[in-house]
């Protein structure tokens, strides 16, 4: 039997730090992982791709590829986009794919994949006016954006704490979403 293949994506938040541990979990979930990041995450992981690549046996990605080169993936059954950052959720609602991740969950809404989307902002962020609108677009679209109770809460600026990013609901809504089964 086939293993669904979940595209678990991440920006630039602290916890992006803990992919190894999130491909693992999902893996042990029952997932084939490929992983996708963006420009300023894959810096900040640029030392673990390695093991990355191991533990997911797919190549990390963080830029579109060349037109004519084949795909490397297999395709996606779920998307999850965790850690979201501010820029990157809005730039998504609002359809401006210049980061490879990004580009991959706007198109994923009109192929129909389902995709999981948690945030990883602080209070000053969705302050903002443009941030609720984000989230209003997207779960519009049909994104599971688990913000809010139940979801992701944001904490003051400086107060974040990466180890207590709820990891276990964006794999938990992956895998309702897809019905897999370890």
């Amino acid at each position: 039997m086939n293993r669904p293949v979940l595209y678990l994506f991440g920006s630039a938040a602290p916890p992006v730090q803990q992919f190894a541990e999130v491909a693992r979990s999902a893996h042990t979930a029952g997932f084939d992982v490929c992983i996708g990041l963006t420009p300023t995450a894959a810096r900040w992981l640029d030392g673990e791709v390695p093991l990355l690549e191991e533990l997911t046996g797919h190549p990390v990605r963080s830029e579109y590829k060349q037109p004519a080169a084949p795909d490397v993936w297999p395709p996606a059954d779920v998307i999850v986009f965790a850690p979201v950052t501010f820029n990157s959720l809005n730039s998504w609602a609002l359809g401006l794919t210049h980061h490879f991740v990004v580009g991959v969950v706007a198109e994923g809404i009109g192929k129909g994949i389902p995709t999981v989307a948690m945030p990883c902002v602080n209070t000053a962020y969705v302050h903002h006016p443009q941030f609720d609108r984000s989230v209003a677009t997207l779960r519009g679209a049909g994104v599971s954006v688990l913000y809010g109770p139940g979801g992701f809460e944001p904490n003051e600026p400086g107060k974040g704490r990466p180890e207590g990013y709820p990891w276990q609901l964006a794999l938990t809504e992956a895998t309702r979403a897809v019905r897999v089964t370890p």
